[in-house]
């Protein structure tokens, strides 16, 4: 209300000063002095109200200190300062010039009603209520004011005095929603459960025909503990609005009690699968299900109400969301992506569902998704580094190294906040930029990477097996990769890499020993290990096994380019 007060009191504040000139102009002809100072006092008022209008509060102060230092009586100017001040949240002060302005024009409820709020910010409260019953006697075109009184009341606990100014205002302006569950709260809360209970009847008799009222009656017949009673008043509301979900909803729990658990489940089955009830009650009752599952079955028959919800209302984004995310709990993650991918396209918006899709698609290994997904999420967020980092990623699976340095490093630039992605998407740059063959970049990646972690198995793997094929700085690259395999002794790839790097250094005695111990690992041996170990046996000159060891890993796939070639002709050719 007070903002309606103060615009109110802008156009009071010009009528005052108005009248003010003209009632000097009428008594008597203005002297040149007099006329000067009505034309300043109307323009250092004009330009506070301009100023004030333009939230330059502190000119307006200035402008309405020079005022009332012309006309300290003006109780426009009181006024407009008490509000300049009140909006620089100085409000002792605010409260000295709203007093002024009210005991200048008492009869005006503008500046009444501004020293009444004032007065109720200082929890004055008795003072406030004074302001507030002076407004209201003066004339019934007040009587909205008596709101404000009631609510000082409730504020000094002073719950009589307030049920009356309720009173009070009904009988000028009729039966109001709102000023009626004031009533009620305040019933509620006196433990005066059947005065509520008569509000209530009021506002079904005023509106018999709206089934809310019916409803509310039933839930505090309900908080009555009166629940025959309820039953009785929601039966009534479905009669007169059969798409009245909460009434169905409170009808369900109450057959519940009662024991007929085969009547309620029927009763949640029309609210669920109603296409003209209200969702944001189903997604409530979905929630209590929710809370209450406690087998299997109870949990599958949530996930079965969510998806009639989404059968009922498939243009709610909110049904698609809720039928996910129970989708996942339920480890369906397949139907709960699928169910997110609906929900963007009704709203593509909002950041969670895309990270939830952009999980879902990295947790089911489906790379295409991943690619295709969150290409359209960074074009709905294109700030989002997590988004370009999902987008990098798949592109580097799929080989497509260009795109991929071109994701991860607008990913980098938008998350220098976050070390733990930084330190990732260093590693995927390591890896991109050595697909484009930029081995400077790559390395300076790599190394990044490592200062953000410096015991990243992934990255100390990979950067010292791409250093061995490159033949470059191999003790750092044996360094490495040492390390690796201390910290996983059975990890068939961190293996090969350090046995790979102990061949290039021409090793091969370790080499072999750290190959045997790769294949007998336990863990999956690739072609890659197996070719590997034949190159070994071969420099150590038993060429038979070699040529063994070569056709074995043609056959299990994922060999180097010469494999073939070390077939038909028995040997390396470098």
């Amino acid at each position: 209300m007070m903002n309606k007060i103060f615009t109110l009191g802008l156009l009071m504040g010009w009528l005052t000063l108005t009248t003010f000139a003209q009632k000097n102009k009428n008594t008597a002809p203005e002297t040149d002095q007099q006329k000067a100072q009505r034309f300043q006092l109307e323009s250092l008022m004009a330009d506070a109200l301009k100023y004030s209008s333009m939230e330059e509060f502190s000119r307006a102060d200035s402008m309405l200190r020079q005022a009332l230092k012309i006309n300290p009586n003006l109780a426009a100017a009181n006024y407009e300062m008490a509000r300049t001040l009140l909006k620089r949240d100085r409000l002792d002060e605010a409260a000295i010039y709203a007093q002024k302005a009210y005991e200048i024009s008492p009869e005006n409820k503008y500046y009444g009603a501004q020293l009444g709020d004032i007065y109720t910010q200082q929890r004055k409260y008795a003072k406030a209520a004074d302001i507030y019953r002076a407004i209201v006697k003066q004339s019934t075109d007040n009587a909205e004011y008596g709101l404000e009184l009631a609510a000082v009341y409730i504020l000094d606990e002073k719950y009589e005095e307030a049920l009356k100014a309720y009173d009070d205002v009904e009988r000028v302006l009729g039966i109001e929603e709102e000023l009626t569950h004031q009533k009620q709260r305040i019933y509620i809360k006196l433990d005066k459960i059947n005065k509520a209970l008569e509000e209530a009847q009021k506002l079904i008799n005023a509106e018999p025909t709206e089934s809310r009222y019916v409803v509310e009656m039933a839930r505090l017949l309900m908080l009555a503990k009166r629940p025959d009673e309820a039953k009785q008043q929601l039966e009534k509301a479905l009669k007169i609005n059969p798409d009245e979900s909460e009434a169905s909803l409170m009808l369900a729990e109450i057959l519940r009690k009662n024991g007929d658990s085969q009547a309620a489940s029927q009763q949640m089955g029309q609210m669920f699968n109603n296409p003209n009830g209200d969702i944001d009650t189903k997604m409530q009752a979905l929630v209590g299900l929710m809370r209450e599952a406690k087998s299997d079955a109870d949990r599958q028959d949530v996930l079965n109400r969510a998806a009639e919800i989404v059968k009922t209302h498939p243009k709610d984004m909110r049904a698609y969301v809720v039928y996910a995310d129970l989708l996942v709990k339920a480890n369906r993650k397949s139907e709960a992506r699928d169910a997110y991918v609906k929900a963007a396209r009704i709203n593509s918006s909002m950041y969670e569902i895309w990270g939830a899709i952009l999980q879902l698609d990295g947790d089911l290994n489906q790379i295409d998704s991943l690619l295709v997904h969150s290409e359209m999420a960074v074009e709905n967020f294109p700030n989002q580094g997590a988004f370009w980092y999902s987008n990098g990623s798949a592109n580097l699976i799929k080989r497509n190294f260009q795109k991929a340095a071109e994701s991860l490093e607008e990913a980098q630039k938008l998350t220098t906040d976050n070390k733990e992605l930084q330190g990732a998407i260093f590693a995927q740059l390591g890896d991109v930029y050595h697909g484009l063959a930029q081995h400077a970049q790559s390395d300076e990646a790599y190394e990044n990477a490592l200062k953000l972690e410096p015991n990243n198995d992934h990255v100390l793997n990979n950067y010292s097996y791409y250093l061995s094929l490159r033949k470059e700085k191999l003790d750092r690259a044996k360094e490495m990769a040492a390390s690796v395999v201390a910290r996983n002794p059975t990890n068939a790839t961190f293996l090969d890499t350090y046995a790979w790097v102990l061949y290039v250094m021409k090793d091969y005695r370790g080499a072999l020993e750290y190959l045997e111990k790769a294949i007998n690992s336990g863990s999956k041996v690739s072609g890659t290990i197996v070719e590997h170990y034949g190159d070994v046996l071969y420099q150590l000159g038993e060429k038979e096994k070699a040529l063994e060891q070569w056709k074995k890993a043609k056959s299990m796939g994922e060999n180097g380019p010469q494999i073939d070639k070390k077939i038909a002709t028995g040997q390396i050719v470098e």
